[in-house]
């Protein structure tokens, strides 16, 4: 077992001023990766979905359901929180470099007005449905009504012809889903019970989006799938306290498999139905399982338990925050953990699955992958 820091939350608080004022300024650009992709291919990326998306919008929500800006969070490779729910960088990050595109902002950052680039609109705690945490996240579709903002302000700046090119061969990055089935499952015991018909109403509304999208000029989508998610640390925490085991919670696993091959096949018929639709679908849970239950095999030395947090598994989402408990574990080396808390990547993860979307085989990106996509 890697060994532990323990952390005081008291003996943080000389350190407050120092995070927030760092916390506030403007995240650094990313280093340009070495790879084929070149200049005169640059495109910009449009980012929807949930807290593995989310680069800081939640920072800006008033009673937001979650946040990541205060410390451990950011430690690795920031080394000051920007509002990620991971020690470091998060998939689209990394997607970024590989476009040679800087970080894209966060919609509500105050300080982003430039677009050209694209903008994030993910916010940890989001869903499809509205329903989802409602008042607490920006859901898809309010991610949607921003999108055609960015739009209409695009338009202003650069006029109609060069916002429908600059849109046309932009990259969406889309994942979202998570909470609407974690968060149902905990408040509705009779989920399962209607689990086709709420996974139809979870897949419509993605589905309405991306077609809205579409229909404002949008055509390469990157469309990730769920994880497993009845073995995060979460879940397994929570399946240790009510069953006494340290399994998965397998009736939640349910729900992302129904949800993965309903959203394979939605994406099939858009291909068919919308002229110039164009996807790849990153297999996100065959990806995370194969981690998770062979952690060597990709350099991790533990794959089920998360690196930051307080109970079994540490998955309760006590890292750095939960005022009702006021000491967490950190772990030393997050590059060693699959999971860096309760629910969310470390960097080396989030790391591995950005190098799997851009350039995986088909058997994980499907029908191809994210650099295929955006040079076709």
């Amino acid at each position: 077992m890697p060994k532990l820091k323990f952390i005081n939350m008291a003996s943080l608080r000389s350190h407050l001023y120092f995070f927030i004022f760092f916390a506030s300024l403007s995240v650094p650009s990313s280093s340009t990766q070495s790879n084929s992709w070149s200049q005169k291919n640059q495109v910009a990326l449009f980012i929807f979905g949930d807290s593995l998306f989310d680069a800081g919008n939640n920072n800006d929500i008033n009673n937001a359901t979650g946040r990541a800006n205060f410390w451990p969070y950011g430690e690795t490779f920031f080394k000051y929180p920007t509002g990620r729910f991971s020690d470091g960088r998060i998939i689209p990050d990394f997607i970024a470099e590989y476009l040679n595109l800087p970080f894209i902002s966060p919609y509500l950052q105050p300080s982003n007005d430039q677009y050209t680039n694209g903008v994030n609109f993910a916010s940890a705690g989001a869903g499809a449905l509205v329903e989802t945490y409602p008042g607490m996240v920006i859901n898809l579709k309010t991610q949607l009504s921003y999108f055609k903002n960015v739009e209409k302000q695009l338009n202003q700046e650069l006029g109609d012809k060069e916002t429908k090119k600059l849109l046309s061969k932009a990259t969406y990055l889309i994942g979202i889903g998570s909470n609407d089935y974690i968060s149902a499952f905990a408040t509705n015991s009779t989920l399962l019970q209607h689990s086709k018909e709420y996974v139809g109403m979870v897949i419509g509304n993605l589905t309405i989006v991306l077609k809205e999208i579409y229909r404002n000029g949008g055509r390469k989508f990157g469309v990730v799938s769920l994880g497993s998610l009845g073995c995060i640390p979460a879940l397994r925490a929570i399946n240790k306290q009510i069953n006494n085991s340290g399994g998965c919670m397998e009736e939640v696993t349910v729900l992302a498999k129904s949800h993965n091959k309903a959203l394979s096949k939605a994406l099939e018929k858009l291909e068919k139905e919308l002229k110039g639709f164009k996807y790849s679908y990153f297999d996100f849970y065959t990806s995370t399982n194969d981690r998770a239950n062979n952690p060597s095999k990709y350099g991790f030395k533990e794959g089920k338990e998360a690196c930051c947090g307080s109970g079994p598994y540490k998955g309760i989402l006590s890292c750095g925050r939960n005022a009702a408990i006021k000491e967490y574990e950190l772990c030393e080396n997050p590059s060693e953990y699959l999971f860096f808390d309760s629910s969310h990547p470390t960097e080396k993860f989030n790391n591995q699955l950005a190098k799997l979307m851009w350039s995986g085989n088909p058997d994980i990106t499907i029908p191809c992958n994210l650099k295929e996509l955006c040079e076709a």
